[in-house]
């Protein structure tokens, strides 16, 4: 679609909102105090989520823990598509710390959910195991896309699962013992759409974290109450957020500002939840993400110290072959222009021997 024509639907759907907006039977509604705010606060931790005194910085373990953050290219060279729920674990955790040793204390995570490759245990992840890791050592890791027959549920609960093992990789465990990690979810005041906070508490107070879960733009507040709670040196992270990584032609308009802008993001647009969230300091650290093209199954990386890069499955499935790298997150089109480019075919064609297999 042209950006002519994107303009004109997105100056058409502004004008029929204004319009609904000024109606007498909308002006008469109005909202409550009490319903404004019958969102539940974020409840007290256990000790206070305050910033801990600063402590002195060995100043060659500082150039160790930001070596690599200068050159993408070698960073993105090392980047590899994880096979295993328990590599993808390593995989976060370690470009979060890095973040995290680097400064970045408010990161933005994606990731892959574990789910049983053959679709018929819905609903198992939400049962705890003692075992970490054994729930998925056969599980298939899977990009949180409408093929989750359980919908936005079922994906929380892999979510949340994900979670509180990235948590456990991430905290300092002297003795060998794990942080306690504790779900809240009161931040869903539906109690429908998917979302909860996730905080570990570890032996020091400075190593603790909180990471919302599947979070909208609609708890935003919740988020900044946490942000300030935790102050500068504490971690606080977003995992699989709700919100997409490209923009549509609200999002665009959200992002202006002004009377258009509210009017966009009254109606969906994101743009004025991620300038907050922008404000707060919050970054992308760590994306997989995942679609279909060609037939194939195509996954694009990126670490905070990275350039993007692009994986296609091989024919046998037991690995994935590097298609390219990119500045800029790939549009679907330059990833199919980089199938080409490696001459892959479509999938129908190679496993009927028209084409060389992958």
């Amino acid at each position: 679609m042209s950006p002519s024509v994107s303009c004109h639907m997105a100056s058409a759907i502004l004008a029929v909102a204004v319009l609904f907006l000024s109606s007498p039977l909308i002006c008469s509604f109005q909202i409550s105090p009490k319903a404004r705010h019958s969102v539940r606060p974020i409840p007290q931790c256990t000790r206070s989520f305050s910033t801990p005194p600063s402590t002195t910085t060995d100043p060659l373990s500082a150039s160790v823990a930001t070596e690599g953050s200068n050159d993408p290219e070698s960073s993105t060279s090392r980047l590899s598509v994880p096979l295993t729920f328990s590599d993808m674990i390593d995989a976060a955790s370690k470009a979060i710390n890095d973040a995290r040793e680097a400064g970045k204390t408010r990161q933005i995570v994606r990731v892959l959910l574990p789910r049983d490759p053959t679709g018929s245990r819905l609903g198992t992840f939400a049962e705890g195991d003692a075992n970490g890791y054994a729930q998925f050592s056969n599980a298939a890791l899977v990009p949180p896309d409408e093929t989750w027959q359980g919908g936005i549920m079922q994906l929380y609960r892999a979510a949340g699962a994900t979670c509180r093992e990235i948590l456990r990789a991430i905290s300092p465990n002297p003795g060998g013992l794990p942080p306690r990690t504790t779900e809240d979810v009161s931040v869903d005041p539906s109690g429908v759409d998917g979302m909860g906070l996730w905080t570990s508490e570890s032996t020091s107070p400075s190593d603790d974290a909180a990471c919302f879960v599947q979070p909208t733009i609609e708890i935003t507040n919740a988020i900044e109450s946490v942000h300030k709670q935790a102050g500068s040196k504490r971690l606080v992270f977003i995992l699989n957020p709700q919100w997409r990584n490209v923009d549509d032609a609200l999002d665009a308009a959200s992002k202006v500002g002004g009377f258009f802008g509210s009017v966009a993001s009254f109606l969906g647009g994101k743009g004025g939840a991620l300038k907050r969230l922008n404000e707060m300091g919050f970054e992308s650290t760590f994306t997989i993400e995942g679609y279909v093209c060609k037939g194939t199954d195509v996954r694009l990386m990126k670490r905070f110290d990275s350039d993007w890069a692009v994986f296609a499955l091989n024919d046998m499935g037991d690995g994935y072959v590097s298609l390219g790298t990119s500045l800029e997150r790939p549009t679907y089109q330059d990833v199919d222009e980089m199938m080409d480019e490696k001459g892959i075919a479509l999938k129908y064609a190679r496993d009927i021997g028209l084409a060389d297999k992958l």
